[in-house]
């Protein structure tokens, strides 16, 4: 049977610095690195993460890892529904012993890997509705949590995640850059980056060495979810991001590439590129010709 793990009575509002090491001394536990348990302990980010998100009564909310509550805590407040995972066994029994009974009726809690279920459980009845994604998410998760997010069947209109700064560099990288990849085509697709926020490293317990920042994402009006063949391709390109466009693709075979490839590396100059560039250097209007799909139902 799983240990009984103690709670001390909910604490209105998000936790501040001591009220975060007090509560991991009663829980008997120490953040874990490799799940990236650096815990928000500003409130002044966490309002910043709402007022970025308009979260308003009636709102549904996916939550990846909420760790010690303080986000979610602020999130019910606001009369959100909330759809929350988490990997870390104590943490998940706190949740439930805690924050449960906060909201009843308007959280709901799954354990296990949010990558596996990147929308933490969200039924298809409530998905198929407008729902938002409100998130301090871990460093490690950051690509493949996006990456299976993409691949649902249904899209957050809107997403505010905390990122450590390169990572979220990383998803939103532009054309030209080196740190474009895969993800960030695959991001582009669906979504546009509005203004979000910086966060120091202070405004976490335990403190991280680097800085990072509020990722603030809208659905576009139609957007795209790259077909399977296409995100296997740029994966596959972007493993070789040092090459020339042309080098790359002698080392992959005819069955990994899209259909229309070679009517596309006769378009490139239409671009202004060629085959002589670097995947990183091929705009995004050049991406959505190769691929095929259509844009997706919301």
């Amino acid at each position: 049977m799983p240990m009984s793990v103690p709670s001390p009575e909910p604490v209105p509002g998000p936790l501040n610095p001591r009220q975060t090491r007090d509560l991991l001394a009663t829980l008997r536990h120490s953040p874990r690195k490799a799940l990236g348990q650096n815990f928000l302990v500003d409130a002044n980010i966490v309002r910043k993460s709402l007022e970025l998100a308009q979260v308003m009564p009636g709102d549904t909310v996916v939550e990846i890892g909420p760790g010690l509550g303080t986000l979610t805590t602020a999130l019910l407040e606001a009369g959100a529904c909330v759809h929350a995972i988490e990997r870390d066994r104590v943490l998940a029994q706190h949740l439930r012993a805690r924050i449960a009974p906060l909201a009843p009726g308007r959280f709901f809690l799954c354990e296990g890997d949010a990558v596996e279920r990147p929308l933490a459980g969200l039924p298809a009845a409530s998905a198929a509705g407008p729902f938002k994604v409100v998130a301090n998410l871990p460093y490690a998760i950051s690509t493949p949590w996006m990456d299976a997010l993409l691949e649902s069947p249904s899209l957050p209109v809107t997403m505010v995640l905390m990122l450590q700064r390169e990572a979220a560099e990383r998803l939103v990288a532009q054309p030209g850059s080196k740190a474009l990849g895969a993800i960030s085509i695959a991001l582009h697709s669906a979504y546009g980056r509005a203004p979000g926020h910086a966060v120091p490293s202070a405004c976490f317990f335990p403190r991280p060495r680097v800085d990072s920042v509020l990722l603030h994402l809208r659905r576009l009006a139609q957007p795209r979810r790259l077909n399977p063949l296409t995100r296997r391709f740029l994966r596959a390109l972007f493993l070789h991001r040092r090459k020339q466009l042309g080098s790359i693709l002698k080392t992959i075979p005819a069955s990994a590439r899209p259909p229309a490839l070679d009517a596309w590396l006769c378009r490139l100059p239409e671009w202004g590129v060629d085959a002589t560039v670097r995947p990183e250097a091929v705009p995004f209007v050049a991406w959505r010709a190769l691929d095929t799909a259509k844009h997706v139902g919301t």
